[in-house]
């Protein structure tokens, strides 16, 4: 251990290391239960993305582990699953099957451009303010999401509106808000997951929870094993699709491994990050694997910032954090027992999480105000984060344009802007 990860190197030990790794778990093993979930809601077996969600967690960890010596976990990213679902499936109308095949091709796209450190210039010219306004915006679509699957929030006159919180799901996601809450003000390690459980507890009396039973093997990967629908390949939406699933995986990436590390105070004296490119291929890595084992794209974890916050340094703790998700897929039962109503409270704290950065966006310079702005509006109020990023982007290049700003905007945001032009002018 110490030889391979350089513990006294990093100032860490065994200890410290393992235990940071079992406490990033307990914050992030949420999205064992969310993710099926949500991807369910598209026609995607339970089960089998159960198991497609913790072996490609396992597998793009264990890279991130062995390549890179990052005390950083990855797992299907909240928010593009989000748009997997209800963008690319519902909005748009495609299939789960050719969803997937985006991401593959996604995943695939991601491995080259790491290869050749693209990735990093792309991500360098796109505007400090878009990047946390894509966050914000991911955030309260989650949140909402969260809010409509519990059916705190229905459809109603005004298009959306309260719904009754005093009886059945509704009522029990609600009591959960309250106890996942208490327990993130307490900073419990594990808050999101031990809320999950408490929940699910709390509605067995109210007729919401009931046992899933099945086996304690790890549920069949075939019914989403290497689904894949190359007929809409060489669409002008497909491009859309992949360009949007490769722009918010960008940027939940790398704004994570910036912000972990600097936590961690690992960052170079230029303030790059160590083994920047080796982080970025367990991504690349772990979405193509996803893709074919049937999962959304898979990316870094913000929760990583919790191990760090214990004392990860290595990766060692991440190493943990995969074993964990190993184990995990022997409870599959207990994972499917899990109701709606219970992971809503999750939900609505992730989006929390998740706009943090609203306080670092610049209000105060309209060119940059008005375009994060609309990121955000758009995405919650057209039930699409890419027609969120598409209308701010759009509005960001024109406020530069008109105001006499032209030189902020880099060929990178041009080409980005040809793009979203073509998908508006085309549909």
């Amino acid at each position: 251990m110490e030889k391979f990860f350089k513990l006294k190197e990093h100032k860490t030990s065994v200890k410290t290391e393992v235990l940071a790794g079992v406490t990033t778990f307990l914050t992030m093993a949420y999205i064992l239960i969310v993710n099926p979930l949500m991807l369910s809601e598209a026609g995607m077996d339970f089960g089998a993305v159960f198991t497609a969600t913790a072996l490609s967690a396992a597998i793009a960890t264990l890279v991130m582990a062995f390549l890179a010596n990052l005390p950083f976990a990855l797992a299907p990213g909240m928010g593009l699953n989000a748009f997997f679902v209800y963008t690319v499936v519902f909005t748009m109308g495609y299939s789960w099957q050719q969803a997937l095949t985006a991401v593959f091709i996604e995943g695939i796209i991601f491995i080259a451009l790491t290869a050749f450190n693209i990735r990093e210039a792309i991500v360098n010219s796109i505007p400090m303010n878009m990047k946390r306004a894509i966050s914000v915006g991911i955030g309260l679509f989650i949140a909402f999401i969260g809010l409509q699957n519990a059916g705190i929030v229905v459809d109603g006159a005004t298009l959306v509106e309260l719904g009754d919180i005093t009886k059945g799901a509704a009522l029990v996601a609600m009591i959960g808000l309250v106890i996942t809450s208490i327990l993130v003000a307490y900073k419990v390690k594990g808050a999101l997951l031990i809320g999950i459980i408490l929940t699910t507890l709390v509605g067995i009396p109210f007729g919401v929870t009931s046992y899933g039973g099945g086996s304690y093997l790890p549920p069949s990967l075939a019914p989403t094993f290497f689904k894949f629908d190359f007929a809409s390949v060489f669409t002008i939406d497909m491009v859309i699709i992949v360009f949007t699933f490769l722009f918010v995986d960008m940027f939940d990436t790398v704004g994570t491994l910036i912000g972990c590390a600097t936590k961690a105070d690992i960052l170079n004296a230029d303030g790059s990050i160590p083994k920047c490119k080796e982080a970025l291929f367990a991504d690349a890595i772990g979405t193509t694997v996803g893709a074919m084992l049937g999962t959304s794209t898979v990316t870094t974890y913000v929760e990583s910032s919790a191990g760090v916050s214990e004392g990860g340094r290595t990766g060692l703790t991440s190493l943990t954090v995969a074993v964990l998700f190993l184990l995990s897929l022997f409870f599959a039962p207990l994972f499917i027992s899990i109701p709606g109503a219970a992971t809503s409270p999750a939900l609505v704290l992730v989006g929390l999480f998740m706009i943090s950065p609203v306080k670092d966006i610049d209000f105060e310079e309209t060119t940059e105000a008005v375009p994060a702005f609309l990121t955000i509006l758009f995405m919650v109020t057209t039930y699409s984060i890419a027609n969120g990023i598409m209308y701010g982007a759009l509005s960001w290049i024109l406020l530069k344009l008109f105001t006499k700003k032209a030189k902020e905007i880099s060929p990178t945001m041009v080409v980005i802007a040809v793009l979203l032009l073509l998908k508006l002018l085309l549909g």
